[in-house]
């Protein structure tokens, strides 16, 4: 006789929990208790237990009174996450971006940078990112603002949309074009009080997937930014990276990333937690999932063996971070598919999560840079080139 199919107990993201519980305790609890319905929704309470737990000094370092999270703690950190809440690990893959580029260059500046690390983990600080994203094949340093100089004060002007975490940061980072001494122009990064006369924060997030990210329009209209609070960096015009933005691209590839990885894996594990469903479909959506894993994995153990960020292995490092982004995308759209199939009808229209899941992990294919943006860029790695974006 064929046993009934039952519901059964699965493990297959402990390490990935462990971490979280290690590093955010009380996390994943807390968003377990509030639950998808509410977690995805505009308004969404997650990014405030995220705070809570004190995951806004997950990447800054211990001396600046953070958790010290090495790039291996925290995919696993956002895998979690992602598995519980989409919108919240994509929300954070931002915060942790600008973070991460905060680490980088506090360690080879002796600026303001190392006090705004010790206020973000101590007064637990979110950070949304401005920088160029949501146009297909546009560049990742194209700046969205604009800076002008009157009077000897620096005010910028210029909207991000999408900008996640619009509704909760505290500080908003934007790319920006500065004049050299020469009078050529420069990249660099302004750090933006979420407060600020002349910052506002517009609707613009009109899809029901992803909805708790915060991901609407911030407007600037000639907001008075502090000189102190631009960081200058060394883009050059053919687009190769500096080291600290290589730094924190590779951080931004490897989190985001994870995130949706995190999101596939929901399915999956409702997968592996059904009888019913033949082991060789349950087993295959679970090899395909860990086996992303541990390409992101890989890349997050090689950067702990990096200190110095003008060392050239970074550019490799990203390099092989987008090969492993871009092989994920492919994985989750498969296997994504699989575990609709093979959960059936009934959960698909039975409380819509599995169906929400199944959107929001295609989400990974809309962060940059594309896929097709960076094609020529990846062919000329292949063939011994710089990277370039």
């Amino acid at each position: 006789m064929t046993e009934p199919a039952r519901e059964i107990d699965v493990e297959f993201l402990r390490s990935e929990r462990e971490t979280l519980e290690r590093l955010l305790p009380g996390l994943d609890e807390a968003l377990t208790e509030i639950g998808p319905a509410a977690l995805e929704r505009p308004g969404s309470p997650g990014v405030q237990a995220f705070r809570d737990a004190g995951g806004p000094g997950l990447l800054v370092p211990v001396e600046h009174g953070g958790l010290g999270a090495t790039p291996l703690d925290a995919v696993r950190v956002q895998r979690a996450i992602g598995v519980r809440s989409p919108s919240l690990a994509v929300a954070t893959t931002m915060h942790h971006f600008s973070v991460a580029s905060l680490v980088a260059a506090s360690r080879h500046s002796s600026g303001f940078e190392w006090m705004l690390l010790t206020a973000i983990a101590k007064e637990r600080l979110l950070l949304a990112s401005g920088f160029a994203e949501g146009e297909t094949g546009q560049a990742i340093l194209a700046p969205t603002m604009s800076m002008a100089q009157r009077d000897g004060k620096l005010f910028i002007s210029g909207v991000k949309r999408p900008c996640s975490l619009s509704r909760s940061m505290d500080l908003l980072t934007a790319s920006v074009l500065v004049p050299d001494e020469s009078g050529q122009e420069q990249l660099a990064v302004a750090l933006i009080p979420a407060g600020s006369p002349g910052l506002e924060v517009n609707a613009f997030w009109g899809s029901w997937v992803l909805a708790g990210a915060e991901s609407d329009e911030v407007v600037l209209a000639d907001v008075e930014v502090d000189p102190g609070m631009v960081v200058v960096t060394e883009f050059s015009r053919d687009s190769q990276l500096d080291p600290l933005q290589t730094v924190g691209f590779l951080w931004f590839e490897l989190l985001v990333t994870a995130s949706y990885l995190g999101v596939v894996s929901a399915l999956v594990e409702r997968m592996l937690g059904r009888t019913g469903i033949a082991a060789t479909e349950r087993a295959a959506a679970a090899v395909a999932v860990q086996a992303a894993m541990v390409g992101v994995e890989g890349v997050a153990r090689n950067a702990v063996a990096r200190s110095a960020v003008g060392d050239p292995a970074w550019q490799q490092l990203l390099a092989e971070a987008l090969v492993v982004r871009y092989a994920t995308q492919d994985m989750i759209g498969r296997t994504a598919q699989r575990c609709v199939e093979a959960l059936g009808g009934m959960s698909f229209v039975g409380s819509g999560e599995v169906a929400y899941l199944a959107a929001a992990s295609a989400g990974l294919a809309f962060h940059p840079p594309s896929r097709s943006r960076m094609a020529d860029q990846l062919c000329e790695v292949f063939a011994g080139g710089p990277l370039r974006v």
